[in-house]
């Protein structure tokens, strides 16, 4: 899995290219966990190149988002993939996270 990280604002956008599984979930734990120590916490995951998510991958998700609302700020995601998107329904996660079918709405989550 590669990170590609960017700014729009105060968002920190991280696309997630590739498989998000248990060879490389304690990459995007320590992505987001270093973002949060430093005060960043408002993030955008954009799903639109990841190709699968393992529940490895699902928990550092859920760990993230309980994380940033303890700390006041919004985590969100945006363009799931069809199989992803099945995988986040089936595990019940639609219910718990914002998901935004693309990335401008996703970022107009932000200023509302």
């Amino acid at each position: 899995m590669e990170i590609l990280d960017s700014k729009n604002d105060n968002v920190t956008i991280l696309e997630l290219v590739g498989r998000l599984d248990t060879t490389n979930y304690n990459v995007l734990e320590k992505k987001i966990i270093d973002l949060i120590d430093n005060n960043v916490v408002y993030i955008l995951i954009d799903c639109s190149k990841l190709d699968y998510v393992s529940s490895s991958g699902l928990r550092i998700l859920l760990m993230a988002l309980k994380k940033i609302a303890s700390a006041k700020g919004k985590f969100v995601l945006c363009s799931l993939q069809e199989n992803i998107a099945e995988i986040f329904e089936i595990s019940g996660f639609t219910s718990i996270f914002e998901i935004f079918p693309g990335r401008a709405e996703a970022l107009g989550s932000f200023s509302s």
